[in-house]
């Protein structure tokens, strides 16, 4: 057997054991990502990278490795779940950086981020000014959370005493051109509906949509293909 061919087969095994290994490990590795995740991640991917190309390894021991370090990061999350010391020793603690508009120099120090990093993150929120700042910390996972202080607070329907009406999630009625009929039977809605909605901004065919989803106040937005313009389509007209 050629040492192509043998590489392609390798490849393929590494491939679909990652993709095994990783959509066990589930969601939280890359939606939550500390730099220990972060570590683990590297380590997986090198040894898939090596079950593929290094044919002199072993290929049954290679992947018992890789085995091994999935298997573990999955242990170790859920042991995490369940225990917050044991996540507080993996992951680590929150970090407040500024206190009452100041700077917490010694925390800063104490987790290696310059004040320049600081403001950059802060940048990133949109605080220009420190003194907008009430509190921040950064997370386990190196993303800062931020309070404003009370005068920088963005108002609110509820601070102005102001009523609103309920406002739910969309539903897709089309998306890349294909009605979703389990979406229709959701809203008990049907295709001619639709299609009458459609007829009002003389939309024809279908297959032009590239997304059409109905709000809860009945407006229909619709997406075309390309170019071509995007429609808000009352339907309680």
């Amino acid at each position: 057997m050629s040492i192509a061919l043998v590489v392609i087969i390798r490849s393929v095994i590494s491939f679909f054991a990652l993709l095994l290994f990783v959509r066990l490990m589930g969601k939280q590795q890359v939606a939550q990502l500390t730099f220990f995740d972060y570590v683990v991640g590297i380590t997986i991917g090198s040894i898939a990278s090596t079950l593929s190309v290094q044919v002199n390894e072993n290929l049954l021991s290679t992947l018992a490795g890789l085995a091994t370090w999935a298997l573990l990061a999955i242990l170790l999350a859920i042991i995490s779940m369940h225990s917050k010391r044991f996540r507080t020793i993996v992951d680590g603690n929150a970090t407040l950086v500024i206190a009452n508009g100041k700077i917490l120099e010694d925390n800063l120090k104490k987790i290696r981020i310059p004040i320049d990093q600081l403001l950059s993150e802060l940048r990133t929120k949109g605080i220009f000014n420190i003194t907008d700042v009430e509190y921040a910390l950064f997370e386990a996972g190196g993303k800062i959370s931020v309070q404003k202080n009370a005068q920088n607070q963005p108002l609110t329907p509820e601070s102005l005493n102001i009523a609103v009406q309920y406002e739910g999630l969309p539903v897709n009625l089309v998306m890349d051109g294909a009605i979703l009929p389990n979406a229709l039977r959701s809203l008990s809605i049907s295709q001619a509906w639709l299609t009458h909605q459609l007829g009002k901004r003389n939309i024809q065919d279908i297959r032009d949509i590239s997304l059409a989803q109905l709000d809860t106040a009945g407006n229909l937005y619709v997406d075309l293909k390309g170019d071509k313009p995007c429609y808000t389509i009352p339907t309680k007209d």
